[in-house]
């Protein structure tokens, strides 16, 4: 199980991370302000994505989705490296 849960976290954190560059790359394109926060923060680039959801929904939800796989997958190898699943 913890070998799952560890496949689960990198695929969950490779995902994220190349839609969290996606959705970037779309805030600098938009304002360098938009871009600088998303960068340093991450509120803003989460505000910039709920106002901008009809151009940047596909690329949005699949790091919604990516950040639960990555956080199922960190929870499985943590509770099976603590002494497994009930």
């Amino acid at each position: 199980m913890e070998t799952l849960g560890t496949i689960l976290m990198v695929a969950g954190g490779i995902g994220g991370l190349i839609t969290s560059i996606i959705l970037l790359i779309a805030a600098f394109k938009d304002n360098i302000w938009w871009g600088l926060g998303g960068l340093f923060c991450g509120i803003p680039l989460l505000i910039f994505c709920i106002m901008n959801f009809a151009e940047l929904k596909k690329p949005f939800m699949i790091c919604i989705g990516c950040n639960i796989l990555y956080f199922i997958g960190a929870s499985m190898a943590l509770s099976s490296a603590l002494g497994g699943m009930p």
